[in-house]
C-alpha cells in the first residue's frame, strides 16, 4: 500500500485505514465476515485508527423502501451484549488500534444510525448518533448530540455521512478541538462531494476521512486532497497524516477558527 502524506512515525501523525467494500444489503453475518477478513489483511501495518462506511454491518438497508423498522431491529447490534463487536474489540487490542464502526444499533425499541468508537485498548470509548436524519434516515432515532472523542493523538470528531452537508456540523467539533473528523458515509460520492469536503475542511481547518464503500478520500486542513481512491484496487486504503498540519493552518495569518465573528453571527 502506498501511504500518501508522510511515514509512520512522524509527530503527530497518524496512520489511517479506510475500509472501502461493498457490504450486501440484510446480510449481517456476510457483512461482518467481510469486515474481519479485510482487518485480517492489516496485519502488521502499524494502523492506528480504522473507520469503515456507514451502517456497514447490515449494508445500510434502511435505504430500502420496504425495509420496516422490525426489519432493522433484527439486523441492529447491542454493543454490550453482541459477538461482533466482542471480536472487533478484540482485535483493537491485540493491533493496538482505534475503530469508528459505522453500524445500526439497537437501544431497546429505538434504532439508530451510529458510530462506535473502540480504543486501543478494545474498550468502547463511546457512541455516537447521526444527527441530520431525512428521507430514508426517518426510520432511525435521530442523535442529539456531537461526536467529540478524546485519544492519545488528540481530540478528534465524528460525523455521520449527511452530518457534513450542514457546515455548522464541522465547524463545531473543530472549535470544540477536533484536529481530524472521521466520517463514515454511504451518501453520495461525486464531484460536488470532493468539492464540498475540499471547503469543510478548509473553512474550519481540519483533516475530514470521508469513508465510503466506493471511495476514500482524505481532505487537508488547507483544502487539499491527500487521498481520494475510487477504484477496486483493494479493500481499504492506507493514508499516514500529519496533524500538525491543523496547528499550523489555525495559527496562520488568515486563519478561520481563530478569526471567527461568534458575536455576530447570531447561528
Amino acid at each position: 500500500m502506498d501511504i500518501p502524506g508522510g511515514r509512520r512515525g512522524m509527530t503527530h501523525g497518524i496512520h489511517l485505514a479506510q475500509i472501502r467494500f461493498e457490504p450486501r444489503k440484510g446480510e449481517v453475518q456476510w457483512n461482518t465476515d467481510r469486515l474481519m477478513e479485510v482487518l485480517s489483511q492489516m496485519a502488521g501495518q502499524g494502523v492506528d485508527v480504522v473507520v469503515t462506511p456507514e451502517c456497514l454491518l447490515d449494508g445500510y438497508a434502511a435505504t430500502d423502501a420496504s425495509v420496516t423498522h422490525e426489519d432493522l431491529l433484527g439486523w441492529a447490534i447491542d454493543p454490550a451484549t453482541s459477538a461482533i463487536t466482542r471480536d472487533l474489540s478484540a482485535w483493537c487490542a491485540a493491533h493496538r488500534a482505534w475503530m469508528i464502526l459505522g453500524c445500526t444499533r439497537r437501544e431497546d425499541e429505538r434504532v439508530l444510525n451510529s458510530v462506535l468508537v473502540y480504543d486501543r485498548s478494545g474498550r468502547l470509548a463511546g457512541v455516537y448518533d447521526k444527527l441530520h436524519c431525512q428521507t430514508h434516515d426517518q426510520k432511525f432515532t435521530r442523535g442529539e448530540r456531537l461526536g467529540v472523542f478524546e485519544a492519545d493523538f488528540g481530540r478528534f470528531g465524528v460525523m455521520i455521512c449527511a452530518d457534513r452537508r450542514w457546515p455548522e456540523t464541522v465547524r463545531a467539533l473543530a472549535r470544540a478541538g477536533a484536529r481530524v473528523i472521521f466520517n463514515p458515509t454511504y451518501g453520495f460520492h461525486d464531484d460536488l462531494n470532493l468539492a464540498m469536503m475540499r471547503t469543510r475542511s478548509f473553512e474550519s481547518e481540519v483533516f475530514i476521512g470521508f469513508t465510503h464503500p466506493r471511495q476514500s478520500l482524505v481532505t487537508g486542513p488547507c483544502g487539499q486532497v491527500i487521498r481520494n481512491t475510487t477504484d477496486s484496487d483493494g479493500d481499504y486504503s492506507l493514508t499516514m497524516i500529519d496533524l500538525l498540519e491543523v496547528d499550523r493552518a489555525r495559527q496562520g495569518p488568515t486563519a478561520h477558527l481563530r478569526d471567527c465573528r461568534t458575536d455576530v453571527y447570531g447561528i
